[in-house]
């Protein structure tokens, strides 16, 4: 960058770092509210087309020296969405009391401009420095043809999300200071997956915990069970102890997994009680995908479905299954993955542990069976689809919905309009262990008394062929390469969801060693045992 080249605003504290690759000398005086001025000469044509750098440079500069000055309605106009970038925007003085505020562009990356904010923080006589990066993106008006700031609220502060507001005063919960089951302190700074929970936590048991709120800047999200994510503290609460089921020794092999792969989710949860022992995403969204994601689960489904099948007598684990090429149901054809081999001889366990979806196909076909049936095992037998799970913090519950015509063979091999995640997945791999449906808790039920849900669970008949069916493809199945290396008492089940507009499947793995069962899911991960399959492994170990 050239040094010594700079354009400042009189009376605001706007600052324009001129780099060799975009920023030249602008006047940034002129239009600061208009959003341009008039040239008297008529109404000027409409611009088509992406804007041009020049434009870029312009409508950034003046957007970032406006907001820089404390023009909020000024800046507003230079955004596609005025009323939403004014209101937050004077929010950002007013409700976040910053103050001193200084923007400063990077080289643009097309229509993309980074820049850096430093600020003060100043609330009934305390104040800090504040400093972090965002950026915006420039593009043409529909209406216009303005080049103008494509408005979100990530522009302010990239931690705001679409309503989220930026608050300064004393919080809104007081601070926690979660412990593991042993005591070990949870802090977001050791185990990164685990702030928005511990947000959520914060929200939820903040004030029972017994803890002082303190002051601080903090995001006040549109989504009450969200919580709060503090920004910046000025003046320290005092923390309240909360009790978590987690393992730190669990959690962290989960952290660890998870970073092997992007997009992938992971949960632990312990057969025995129900009890959540692990937590983990790697997503670029945040999301917390594990408790809250609503995605097809592919052949882990079959775990759910094979229960099903037992129960109703349809077949048993060395029963007949045969696996053709090809099943077809309703009219429509089920193929098996690449490279699967046709048995007409296979028993229940062999198409099980190879995962074949035809034998599933075709079982689901059996007198006796209705549309009903599965959703009537999934809620029955494992706890799903009652939307009242009380974890102790938000989750989705699964969904196996009734269904007709070809999606109800499609349900049966995870496919459909079945939606489940990690956390039901570890669920159903700890009910199919034990008989007993343990609804999955992350804070002990006697802390604020909350009723569970419940289910009857499964016969010790159904349990027993359930394991040695698990064991299976665990052992030489198509479990066996992400488990291989994993003593004592095991079992598992792989999966791959295929999701309309990805190249890629899901990849999917469910497994359990001793009293621990965990799932996982990786975004366009491939095969089961790709990239879930390594993570829960990981995490069985740990466990």
């Amino acid at each position: 960058m050239r040094k010594g080249v700079k354009a400042a605003l009189v009376g605001g504290v706007f600052t324009v770092m001129v780099g060799g690759a975009g920023y030249g000398a602008y006047n940034l005086v002129n239009g600061l509210s208009g959003g341009g001025g008039s040239s008297g000469a008529g109404p000027a044509a409409v611009r088509k087309g992406p804007p041009s750098d020049d434009e870029i440079r312009e409508v950034s500069e003046k957007f970032l020296a406006a907001w820089a000055k404390g023009d909020a309605a000024g800046a507003a106009g230079y955004t596609d969405n005025s009323a939403d970038a004014k209101a937050l925007l004077t929010g950002y003085r007013e409700d976040a009391h910053l103050t001193k505020v200084k923007l400063t562009p990077k080289e643009a990356s097309g229509a993309r401009v980074p820049f850096s904010v430093s600020a003060t923080v100043s609330y009934k006589g305390k104040s800090k420095p504040l400093a972090y990066d965002s950026q915006l993106t420039v593009v043409r008006g529909k209406t216009t043809g303005r080049a103008l700031v494509d408005w979100s609220a990530a522009v302010v502060h990239p931690s705001l999300e679409r309503g989220d507001t930026l608050v300064t005063g004393e919080a809104a919960t007081p601070p926690i200071e979660a412990v593991d089951r042993a005591g070990v302190v949870l802090t977001k700074k050791e185990y990164p997956s685990l702030g928005p929970i511990l947000d959520q936590l914060r929200a939820k048991y903040g004030e029972q915990a017994g803890g002082k709120p303190g002051i601080e800047l903090y995001v006040r999200h549109a989504d009450e069970d969200a919580g709060s994510r503090t920004l910046l503290t000025l003046a320290k609460g005092k923390p309240g102890k909360l009790p978590t089921t987690l393992s730190a020794a669990v959690q962290k092999a989960a952290e660890r997994a998870v970073l092997r792969f992007g997009e992938s989710s992971v949960v632990a949860v312990k057969p025995s009680t129900g009890e959540i022992l692990g937590v983990a995403n790697h997503r670029e969204d945040g999301f917390n995908a594990a408790l809250q994601g609503k995605v097809a689960p592919g052949s882990t489904m079959k775990i759910l479905s094979a229960a099903m099948l037992i129960d109703k007598g349809v077949t048993k684990a060395g029963g007949a299954a045969p696996c053709p090429d090809t099943a077809t149901w309703q009219s429509k054809t089920f193929h098996n993955l690449k490279g699967m081999t046709a048995n007409e001889s296979a028993t229940f366990t062999d198409s099980f542990a190879r995962s074949c979806n035809t034998a599933f196909v075709k079982l689901i076909d059996e007198e006796g069976l209705t549309d009903s049936s599965l959703t009537e095992e999934a809620r029955d037998s494992f706890g799903l689809g009652q939307d009242n799970w009380k974890v102790g913090i938000p989750s989705f519950d699964g969904s196996v919905p009734e269904s007709g015509g070809p999606d109800r063979a499609a349900n049966a091999i995870g496919q459909g309009q079945v939606q489940m995640n990690p956390l039901n997945m570890a669920s159903v791999t700890a009910t199919a262990m034990t008989g007993a449906f343990h609804q999955p808790v992350i804070v002990p039920k006697s802390l604020d008394d909350r009723e569970l849900a419940t289910a009857r669970g499964l016969s010790p008949s159904t349990v027993e062929q359930l394991r040695a069916m698990m064991r299976r493809t665990a052992v030489s199945g198509t479990g066996a390469r992400a488990m291989a290396g994993l003593a004592g008492d095991i079992g598992a089940k792989t999966g791959s969801a295929e999701v309309d507009g990805h190249e890629k499947s899901d990849s999917w793995f469910t497994g359990y060693r001793g009293d621990i069962a965990a799932a996982a899911m990786t975004q366009e991960g491939g095969h089961g045992g790709d990239a879930a399959g390594p993570i829960v492994a990981a995490v069985l170990g740990a466990g």
